[in-house]
């Protein structure tokens, strides 16, 4: 199985513009990322998906393959299937370029063992929260799966709701996601359902349309940057380990 992994970076972040090209602990965050990414054995390739000639110039000259693509994609699995009809793969994982901590470890959990040629498949990482407070956080997403780990429902608010006892897990999104190719045109040519759009996540591209998708849990650190002041927390964390 021809696995390749992208990495999307955009420069034009609303909330952090940049953000790919921030520093941490004097190294570019998406160059963590990529030499996180090269770890995993079975990648034929890691390529860095970008519309910026900045990043694009900046990851050269670290080694890494750039593929430029489309200033005008909404969503990261938008960039992702438009590299999908540039290079050829059977499955094409998908590492956030804003998860500097992600390593090889938790990145292959969501890889299968192998792949059914007439069947979509989608699948992503979870993993636990840790402060009760990040519950409640709008800006982290609430995973709810079965027990074969189909995906239910995700939301911003805090789900399952604790009516009946207190006795669970919250579990948050992570930043890695493996599509096949039926999987990704699927996406582009389907359109947005009212529940993705009032929650603002693509997931729901498959399970408003009920194409299974999976998360698997994947028991990591994950600290997403999403701001500046992000940048102190996994420099803080990068220190200790």
């Amino acid at each position: 199985m021809n696995i390749i992994c992208v990495i999307p970076a955009r420069a034009e972040s609303t909330r952090f513009p940049g953000k790919p090209l921030a520093l941490i602990l004097g190294k570019p965050m998406v160059q963590w990322v990529w030499e996180h990414c090269k770890a995993v054995s079975c990648f034929s390739e890691v390529y860095v998906a970008t519309d910026s000639e900045e990043i694009q110039r900046v990851c050269q000259a670290f080694g890494a393959h750039v593929v430029m693509t489309s200033p005008h994609h909404d969503t990261a699995t938008e960039r992702l299937y438009e590299v999908s009809t540039i290079i050829a793969a059977d499955l094409y994982v998908m590492v956030n370029g804003d998860e500097p901590l992600l390593t090889e470890e938790a990145i292959v959990q969501c890889i299968p063992d192998h792949l059914e040629d007439d069947s979509l498949y989608v699948s992503n990482l979870m993993t636990d929260f840790e402060n009760p407070v990040e519950v409640v956080d709008a800006t982290n997403l609430k995973i709810v799966t079965d027990q074969n780990h189909r995906c239910l429902f995700i939301s911003r608010s805090p789900i399952p709701y604790p009516k009946g006892n207190m006795d669970y897990v919250y579990h948050k999104f992570v930043g890695v996601g493996a599509f096949n190719r039926r999987a990704l045109h699927f996406y582009h040519t389907t359109p947005r359902g009212p529940i993705e759009k009032i929650e603002e996540n693509d997931s729901f591209r498959f399970i408003e349309n009920n194409v299974p998708i999976y998360y698997y849990n994947c028991h990591c650190k994950s600290l997403s940057v999403d701001n500046r002041k992000d940048i102190q927390g996994v420099e803080t964390y990068l220190r200790q380990q």
